[in-house]
């Protein structure tokens, strides 16, 4: 595990603990808005490979985590149509922060909140490690995109746009 600076421990990286996945740990200077392509730019690394945590909701307001591409959006229309719903949306920054149990900008698909469905796109599988937030801001962790599957149960999608 490489330690760029000392980061103290999140819900997400106790759940990977507990998990026993293996991660890097990579601190970078948030900058507001910044968003994937700044991280990127800090680490050193390429942005595709830089994983967005994003909480969606559907028509009944039901959450929803999206892992997407750092240079990708998500197309909301083929997300509904590929897991049956009528719409998705993105959450509220407060709505989603209620839901995740992290600060937007900071959040982790693991050890959140509240449980809820987690879709990845097809393409961050194909990678062979991806970089995704790790429960705060200006902080990323580096794993095998693999282990998304078992871990959080993620389902497979295919919604990216190029940005």
């Amino acid at each position: 595990m490489s330690k760029s600076k000392h980061v103290s421990e999140t819900p997400a990286t106790q759940f990977l603990k507990q998990h026993g996945v293996a991660f890097g740990e990579h601190a970078y200077d948030y900058v507001e808005h910044g968003g994937t392509g700044e991280s990127a730019r800090q680490l050193g690394v390429d942005e595709h490979a830089v994983i967005k945590t994003l909480v969606m909701e559907d028509e009944k307001a039901q959450p929803m985590i999206v892992l997407m591409h750092g240079d990708c959006s998500v197309s909301t229309k083929n997300l509904a149509r590929q897991t049956g719903r009528k719409s998705v949306q993105p959450c509220k920054p407060e709505v989603a922060q209620r839901h995740s149990g992290y600060m937007v900008g900071g959040t982790s698909p693991f050890g959140t909140r509240k449980r809820m469905p987690v879709y990845v796109e097809a393409g961050v599988l194909a990678l062979g490690r991806i970089y995704i937030n790790g429960g705060r801001r200006g902080y990323l962790v580096s794993i095998d995109p693999q282990v998304l599957m078992g871990l959080v149960g993620a389902e497979v999608v295919e919604c990216a746009l190029v940005d």
